[in-house]
């Protein structure tokens, strides 16, 4: 069985523009600032509270965003971020590339640190099925922890498996450790910690099912 699995947000579905417009719902102008606070919490979050669902996770984090940067947040606009998540918008390449690599053979997988319940909204949005999907609910861990990578293995016993992801520390990182073929999807231009750990880099997926093949 040969899969490719995917970490969805960042690398499928737009999440730093979900998390921008719906904080501008509440803040407006602030969007893009909040964006930036955010990435600097939710791992944080996620390792102390390993088994959090990922709506609470989404909150806290924004509480302690809007906290850093001295935007006011009323306790019932907390939630936001979980209730427009299923409506952030998918990139538009990924219905061409994840469409090549399955008809190429691929079986196509999710490991998202994502519920079960706004994941499944998501994927009415997601172009193409997948055959496989582990969330953090699964795996009662958020990566980079080993669990979802550990479940997924363990229950489809891949032949040939390559992660494809945006994140590096959250998915490039504990693919290496585990020795899962990689390609990272560098969409954000950023500078990694140790590029020897990364076999592929592509800007966006296009090429994608060249890349997989090279991993």
């Amino acid at each position: 069985m040969r899969w490719v699995t995917f970490d969805c947000f960042g690398t499928l579905v737009d999440w730093r523009h979900g998390i921008s417009t719906s904080a501008d719902l509440l803040a407006p102008g602030q969007g893009p600032r909040l964006v930036a606070a955010y990435i600097r919490h939710e791992q944080q979050v996620q390792a102390e509270s390993p088994t959090m669902r990922y709506r609470d996770v989404l909150a806290e984090t924004l509480r302690r965003a809007c906290a850093d940067e001295g935007v006011p947040l009323s306790r019932d606009d907390a939630g936001i971020l979980g209730v427009t998540l299923p409506f952030w918008p998918v990139f538009p390449d990924v219905a061409t590339e994840l469409t090549t690599l399955r008809e190429a053979g691929w079986n196509l997988g999710l490991l998202t640190n994502c519920d079960l319940d706004l994941i499944g909204e998501t994927r009415r949005r997601l172009p193409v099925p997948f055959e496989a999907v582990v969330t953090s609910e699964d795996a009662g861990a958020y990566k980079p922890a080993d669990n979802h990578f550990d479940r997924f293995d363990a229950a489809f016993q891949p032949e040939q498996w390559v992660h494809v992801a945006q994140g590096y520390v959250h998915d490039m990182v504990p693919a290496h450790r585990l020795g899962i073929a990689r390609v990272w999807i560098n969409r954000q231009d950023e500078r990694p910690a140790d590029p020897s750990i990364l076999q592929q880099v592509l800007p966006d997926l296009k090429g994608l099912l060249a890349a997989v093949e090279r991993a």
